[in-house]
Order: structure tokens, then sequence, then C-alpha cells
């Protein structure tokens, strides 16, 4: 029997490739499948996302528009950085539009827009206590941005979750 990547030798992502997949984190394509969908052969990519020891089905010809993409490169995640350490933008008072708008941000799976997500939510939450759906909105994006930037710069969630909130600190002392 033929394997599947032999067989299909110009996927986009390969078998073992960590990517990420919005709004849910870094997972890893543990596994390339053709599976029967309204009898239809469709392959999929099988991916084993490790923080919320999930396992999805996304079918490759609708990966990219799932948002499905590789991990960040190393400057990339620099990048995001950058943005945790700079001044914040004020956001609207209202939460119903800053949820939306933030939501929004997430959606789109970039690490840059990631990092502006948990900057204005943590600045927001030194100036007034975040509502419950924000307070989760903000800890999704945090988890989300240490794991991205974890892999991608090799190191320990916990060193990454250190540095993220150093530099957002160092910034809210400045604004005192």
């Amino acid at each position: 029997m033929e394997t599947t990547a032999k067989k299909y030798p110009d996927l986009k992502y390969k078998l073992n490739q960590e990517i990420v997949y919005p709004l849910h984190g870094v997972g890893k394509i543990t596994c390339i499948e053709e599976k029967l969908f309204m009898e239809k052969e469709l392959l999929y990519y099988v991916i084993y996302i490790e923080v919320s020891d999930m396992t999805v089905m996304v079918p490759v010809d609708r990966a990219d528009e799932l948002g499905i993409r590789a991990i960040v490169g190393p400057g990339e995640s620099k990048k995001a950085l950058e943005i945790i350490s700079e001044k914040y933008e004020p956001v609207p008072s209202d939460w119903k539009i800053r949820y939306q708008m933030n939501l929004d941000h997430l959606k789109s799976g970039t690490v840059k827009d990631i990092a502006i997500v948990v900057r204005t939510l943590y600045h927001r939450s030194k100036i007034k206590e975040l509502p419950i759906l924000e307070r989760k909105l903000f800890d999704s994006a945090l988890r989300l941005l240490i794991d991205e930037i974890s892999f991608s710069l090799n190191k320990e969630k916990k060193e990454v979750e250190e540095l993220i909130f150093s530099k957002m600190e160092a910034v809210a002392s400045n604004l005192e």
C-alpha cells in the first residue's frame, strides 16, 4: 500500500510538521489520510493540538481558507514581542465592541494580531477589571501567543510567558 506522503508529494504541509490552527493553537500533523465524505474521497490533515488534547481533521483543500499556517520564524516572533512592548492605542470603552474587535484579530490568526489582542486586553485590565468574556479572550490569546512563540524560538513556555509579562509590565509602569 502506497503511503499518503508518497502519493501526494506536493502537499503544502507535511507529516509531523507543526502548524498553527487559528483560535486553537499549535498542532502537529500526525497523519494525512483519505476519507470518504458525501460519496467522494477527500484528503485530510489529521492534527493533534496538545494544549487542548484535541485531534481535528482538516480537509487539505480548505486548510488555507481555515487559516492553517506554518509556525512563524524567529523574526516574526520577535516582532510580536516588540508589539507587546509598544504603547497601546486606546480602545472603545464599550466592552462588546472591544470584544468583537479583539475576536476579529484572533480569527485572523496572525501572531502579530494575537500580540495586539494580548497587549490591548492586558492594558485595559490595568484600567478596569475585564468582563468574563474578555478575560477568557485574553487568557486564550495569551495561551496562543505563548504556544507559538515558544515553538518558534525553541524556548520553554514558562520562559516565554515571563518574557511577555515583563514587557507588558514595563510599558504599564512607564504610563503611570
